[in-house]
């Protein structure tokens, strides 16, 4: 078993300290330091840092938290602490920054019927607070559009997972050759082919409707993107990793 390096230590304390006070005080910590929608009452600026660390179930927060260990300790090992942690925490701003910007074309979709029927602002707060219309708006209304904008709206964005795809591109980039097991098949696969495979299913589960659960997969796709161009930018500029104190 590898031993866990010293940034990923801090990160798997902090990520289980945020875990069981979600589990102690309930659904208040989910108000404060999830992330909401921008222009939801519930929406407070730390929470684009905050929302990195809650999880919404056990078996979340343990499977982040062991990807953590595993691909993020090598990856500190050759960075260091300080390139590490801004690589894992720009990561997460990504993923978080493509999530909302499909929240905000979602909202806009619905906001476009409602100015071309003219509603007043009264019932379109009403139907992003509660869903409710009337029955004469809701005829003239793709229905899927309705559905999709009010629960982007009420969105509730948690995890580690964005900034996790980010330290999975990395490792893929650094580590291509290594073999991986696969829980379903249990069957051994190269990092730089696994990788890959994750990005494009999530692509296809985030652009159809055949989701597995409330996963935010634009999250997991910004992670990686915001990875992939950092890392990029760094290989291009052969960015001097002695800038970074360790």
């Amino acid at each position: 078993m590898q031993r866990i390096s010293e940034t990923v230590k801090h990160l798997l304390i902090i990520n289980c300290i945020f875990f069981f006070a979600s589990l102690i005080f309930g659904e208040i910590t989910y108000d404060l330091f999830a992330l909401h929608f921008p222009e939801s009452p519930k929406f407070q600026y730390w929470q684009v840092i905050s929302h990195m660390f809650m999880h919404g179930d056990f078996s979340h927060i343990l499977f982040n938290m062991i990807g953590l260990w595993m691909f993020g300790t090598p990856m500190e090992q050759i960075w260091g602490k300080n390139k590490f942690m801004f690589y894992y925490l720009s990561t997460g701003f990504g993923a978080a920054f493509l999530q909302i910007i499909l929240y905000y074309y979602q909202v806009n979709q619905a906001n476009e019927y409602f100015s071309d029927l003219n509603l007043s602002s009264s019932i379109i707060s009403e139907f992003y607070i509660s869903s409710k219309l009337p029955s004469d708006i809701i005829n003239n209304v793709d229905i899927n559009i309705l559905k999709s904008a009010f629960s982007a709206y009420n969105s509730v964005l948690v995890g580690a997972s964005g900034a996790l795809y980010g330290v999975l591109v990395a490792f893929a980039m650094s580590f291509p050759n290594t073999q991986l097991m696969l829980l379903f098949p249990p069957v051994p696969i190269k990092a730089k082919y696994l990788v890959p495979i994750l990005i494009f299913a999530d692509l296809f589960f985030g652009l159809s409707s055949y989701s597995i659960g409330p996963i935010a997969h634009f999250a997991h796709l910004g992670g990686a993107l915001t990875g992939f161009l950092m890392l990029y930018y760094w290989r291009r500029t052969q960015f001097d990793k002695n800038r970074w104190d360790k």
